[in-house]
C-alpha cells in the first residue's frame, strides 16, 4: 500500500509539521499510527521484563509460533488471528510449566520450538497446496512481515481490549514479578508465588507477541520486543523508569518507522526493525566507549599516584 500511494504524496519537506499533517490526513495512517502506539506501548512495557528474565530466547520461539498458529489457522480455514493468539498462549504455558528454572528453561524452550517449527513446515506444505492458489497467499505474507498499514477500524478495537487488558495485568503483578525476575529464590522464601507468576508472564507474553505480529510481522516482532527494552536496560538502572522508557523508546521507533515508509515506499516494518537496531548499537558502542573511557582515567589516575 505504502509503495503505491508514495508516488502521488507531496516530498518529505524540512517543514515537519506539514509533512505529519499530511499524513494525518489518511485514515489508515491514523489507525496505523493508533494502533502501532497501543502495540508499542505493550511490547515496551513486557519487553522490559522478558531482558530483565533472560527470556530473549522464549521470545523470539513465540515469534516463530505466532506464525505457524496464523498459518495453520489460515490453512484449517479458520480465522489466523485467533488461531495465533490460541497457539502462542498454549505453547508458551507449555514452555512456563517445562522451563520453570533458567536451567532448564532453554533446553525446554528448545524442545518445544523443534515440534512447533516440524508442524510449521507441516502447515506452510497444507497452505500452499490448499489454499495460496486461490489467492489469499497473502495473508501468509502480512503475518510473517507484518503489514502495519492495513491494521482496520475493528482491529484497532480488539488490539485496544486486548491491550488493556494486558497492561492491566502487568500493572498489577509488576512489584512481585520484578522481586522474582532479580532473585527467584528470596522472593519464594517470602511468600511470593513465583511459578504462578512466571506463568501468567509467559501468557502475557505470549498475547504481546501475537499483536505485535500485526504490526512488524512474526519475523521481525523480536525487534520491537527486545530492542526498546535492552536500550532502556542499559541507559537506566531504576527498572521502574526503565519501564517507562522501553514503552516510550517502542513507540518512537514505531512513529519514525510509519512515517519513514510513508514517505519513501519501504515497508514500515522494516524500517521499525532498522531502527531500533541501528539505536541498539549505537547505544552499546556508546557505552562501551565509555567504560573503557573511565577504566582508562582511573587506571591513569592510579599509576599518576
Amino acid at each position: 500500500m505504502s509503495v503505491s500511494i508514495a508516488g502521488v504524496l507531496p516530498p518529505f519537506t524540512p517543514n515537519l509539521w506539514q509533512d505529519i499533517q499530511v499524513m494525518l490526513h489518511y485514515d489508515f495512517m491514523r489507525q496505523a499510527l493508533l494502533g502501532g502506539t497501543i502495540l508499542s506501548i505493550v511490547a515496551g512495557l513486557v519487553g522490559y521484563f522478558v531482558v530483565l528474565r533472560h527470556q530473549a530466547f522464549a521470545g523470539e520461539s513465540l515469534s516463530d509460533v505466532a506464525f505457524t498458529g496464523a498459518l495453520g489457522g489460515a490453512a484449517l480455514g479458520l480465522n489466523p488471528f485467533n488461531a495465533l493468539i490460541v497457539a502462542t498462549v498454549v505453547v508458551a504455558l507449555v514452555m512456563g510449566v517445562f522451563g520453570e528454572r533458567l536451567r532448564g528453561r532453554d533446553v525446554a524452550i528448545g524442545t518445544v520450538l523443534a515440534w512447533v517449527l516440524g508442524l510449521g513446515a507441516f502447515f506452510l506444505s497444507l497452505f500452499t497446496a490448499n489454499v495460496s492458489g486461490t489467492g489469499t497467499g497473502i495473508s501468509g505474507v502480512s503475518v510473517l512481515f507484518g503489514n502495519i498499514l492495513g491494521i482496520s477500524t475493528g482491529q484497532i478495537g480488539t488490539i485496544a481490549l486486548i491491550s488493556g487488558l494486558a497492561i492491566l495485568a502487568l500493572l498489577l503483578i509488576s512489584r512481585p514479578l520484578l522481586f522474582a525476575s532479580l532473585d527467584p529464590d528470596v522472593a519464594a522464601a517470602r511468600g511470593i508465588p513465583v511459578r504462578v507468576l512466571g506463568l501468567g508472564f509467559m501468557v502475557l507474553l505470549a498475547v504481546t507477541v501475537s499483536e505485535a505480529t500485526l504490526a512488524v510481522g512474526a519475523l521481525l516482532v523480536f525487534a520491537l520486543l527486545l530492542l526498546p527494552a535492552a536500550i532502556a536496560n542499559q541507559i537506566v538502572t531504576r527498572p521502574f523508569v526503565a519501564l517507562v522508557l522501553a514503552a516510550a523508546l517502542a513507540v518512537a521507533f514505531t512513529w519514525l518507522g510509519i512515517a519513514i515508509g510513508f514517505y519513501t515506499g519501504y515497508p514500515s516494518s522494516v524500517c521499525i526493525s532498522l531502527l531500533a537496531f541501528l539505536s541498539y548499537v549505537v547505544v552499546v558502542g556508546g557505552s562501551g566507549r565509555i567504560h573503557h573511557t573511565f577504566l582508562f582515567l582511573c587506571t591513569r589516575k592510579e599509576g599518576l599516584r
